[in-house]
């Protein structure tokens, strides 16, 4: 995967070069669709290999499902809210209608051509097959691990990225620490596999990033059975909410600096950042952690990585900070930075 990522990033830095070119050495660049056609890039050749282009557009699709389902989420204490014919309810309601038909033709696509890409598709048709469900149940099967893999490996992955230069601009001197760590290791070539491992200084920007704004907003657990916690019961049936962020910035846990940006505490891995390290949970906890954590900080490091070594930025005065919920945590107004090309600043420091 590391080539694939590296293609789409090398994209996305292109990109940012004739923008830079063509508004004179400096392009006030809102980064959030760039961010989300570079994680959708990866994740769509990923996912769905010679169907990209179909891809992208079920990806598309998604993302509206997303934003509608966020709005409905807070209603859902509402008894009966989710049945009546409100605006946004259609709107969900259609979505949820149209995708699995537009997923289910690439799959069926797919088998026709006999096709054997090792890509994740082909993971979960072979995963379909070799099991004794229905063909309802099947269908079932692949549309919801299609809209896992959208949701786990492409808009949490995106969201990150977006957090992660939006604190590198507000804090240059870690920026410019994680450039001259880029720099060094890479020695100018591509970041390879152990080149991203030994990158220690760009980990803790990112494990701090995602402290701060982890991308999933609660870990949700349903009670199959009566519990008792301590002097908590909890019936049959009950969902507990893990409110993540709360846990991520308790100064009990964290210290009296836990909301400032300190990728410092990570020196020392996880486990040296805090009190009960097992509280740090970007990527949920227990069993059901999420099984592309590796896969999203290999994309943010070799993102990251890149930009770095080719672009210094800073926050644009069009940025306004109002972090939002809408599944995840994400940017209401997007992240607006100035960018420079480095070379670009290099020479004028000289002159």
């Amino acid at each position: 995967m590391v080539g694939l990522i590296t293609d789409s990033t090398i994209t996305l830095v292109d990109s940012w070069k004739s923008r830079i070119a063509k508004e004179g050495g400096v392009a006030n660049i809102k980064i959030d669709e760039d961010m989300r056609s570079f994680s959708g890039d990866v994740i769509s050749r990923a996912c769905f290999g010679s169907n990209f282009t179909q891809g992208q557009a079920i990806f598309f699709k998604l993302r509206a499902l997303q934003e509608a389902m966020s709005k409905k989420c807070f209603t859902s204490g509402i008894p009966g809210a989710r049945h009546l014919p409100t605006k946004n309810n259609r709107e969900a309601w259609a979505l949820e209608k149209e995708l699995p038909n537009l997923i289910l033709e690439v799959a069926r696509q797919r088998k026709e051509l006999a096709s054997h890409e090792r890509d994740l598709l082909q993971m979960v048709l072979e995963g379909a097959k070799n099991s004794d469900l229905s063909q309802e149940a099947t269908d079932r099967f692949i549309v919801d691990n299609c809209k896992n893999i959208y949701l786990a490996g492409y808009e949490t992955t995106a969201v990150s990225a977006i957090w992660c230069l939006m604190l590198l601009a507000m804090n240059p001197d870690w920026q410019e620490r994680v450039r001259k760590e880029a720099v060094e290791i890479c020695g100018g070539q591509n970041p390879d596999y152990d080149m991203l491992r030994k990158m220690k200084q760009l980990t803790m920007v990112i494990h701090e990033a995602l402290r701060l704004y982890p991308p999933v907003t609660v870990v949700s657990r349903e009670a199959f059975k009566d519990m008792r916690f301590g002097n908590i019961f909890v019936p049959k049936g009950v969902n507990i909410w893990t409110l993540v962020l709360a846990h991520h910035t308790d100064p009990e846990i964290w210290g009296p600096d836990s909301y400032k940006f300190n990728p410092e505490r990570f020196s020392n891995g996880i486990t040296g950042a805090c009190k009960l390290p097992h509280l740090y949970m970007p990527f949920g906890v227990g069993p059901r952690i999420c099984l592309g954590q590796n896969l999203a900080i290999v994309e943010l490091k070799i993102l990251l990585a890149l930009i770095l070594s080719r672009f210094s930025f800073t926050l644009s005065p069009n940025y306004v900070h109002k972090p939002v919920i809408s599944l995840v945590i994400e940017p209401k107004n997007g992240v607006d930075l100035l960018v420079r090309e480095l070379c670009m600043s290099q020479e004028n420091k000289r002159k």
